[in-house]
């Protein structure tokens, strides 16, 4: 006999195990074993002030992190969506059931904040690179460098034809950030050749056609990767974001 769903009154109390929800095979269980954050919290003290409310965890923004780049979540308001949402999100969080979400505008303001003054994520990087090493992962018998093109958020319609006719350094931080280093190598000092046209909102990226494909602003990421024998692991062992240019990437210290 076919069976019928009864609706019956809630119960009182729920006996729920986040960690039975979370699949054996799924990524950020992988992720989580290989990656301990926790021990940053010190490198971002001198950004916290030793007075007012407890700010959030750092721990849970860099986690939130981690799964926006691992997932391909780019929007911060769809990661916190996200986040609240799934009971891997949640797992991988330390949320529990109960935990709160940090509001989307908190996250941004602290990623681009404290993260970047701390230069946090490249020592979450080496971090993690080491621990591969330490894993045996990394043979260090050779290396390739490989680079891929990352679409700049910056529109063709807004454009100027030189540094010079940029608006006030202090409308914007990507022109701010720009104008400090100009002279770098990784951002053109080391190419005789200015770039033709600047967008306003990301002055440092330049416009590339490296495909089929309409050009576009972007940024070049310049990885240097472990050749272990049988090319079973491929470990990142170094990055470097550069402007994108099509004539080479100069050598820098």
């Amino acid at each position: 006999m076919m069976g019928e769903r009864t609706m019956s009154q809630e119960a009182l109390f729920y006996s729920f195990n986040l960690e039975r929800h979370v699949p054996a095979d799924h990524l950020l269980r992988s992720i989580d074993r290989s990656v301990d954050p926790s021990d940053l919290r010190e490198q971002l003290r001198p950004f916290y002030s030793e007075t007012g409310r407890p700010s959030i965890d750092p721990e849970l923004m860099l986690r939130m992190l981690i799964i926006g780049y691992c997932m391909g979540i780019r929007s911060e308001r769809r990661l916190c969506e996200g986040v609240h949402g799934n009971l891997a999100y949640r797992w991988f969080c330390r949320l529990g059931l109960e935990g709160n979400v940090p509001n989307h505008s908190t996250f941004s303001k602290n990623r681009h904040g404290r993260f970047r003054d701390s230069d946090l994520l490249r020592r979450l990087f080496e971090t993690t690179a080491a621990r591969c090493i330490a894993e045996e992962l990394v043979g260090g018998e050779g290396f390739a460098v490989d680079a891929s093109l990352i679409r700049a958020d910056a529109s063709r319609q807004h454009v100027v034809d030189h540094a010079g006719q940029l608006p006030p350094a202090s409308a914007s931080q990507a022109v701010w950030e720009y104008l400090a280093v100009l002279d770098d190598a990784v951002f053109g000092g080391a190419t005789p050749v200015p770039p033709t046209q600047l967008a306003v909102a990301d002055p440092a990226a330049r416009w590339t056609a490296a495909s089929r494909d309409r050009a576009f602003f972007a940024y070049s990421t310049n990885y240097l990767i472990d050749l272990d024998l049988d090319l079973d692991h491929a470990v990142i062992v170094d990055l470097e974001a550069t402007t994108a240019r099509r004539g080479g990437v100069p050598e820098v210290d």
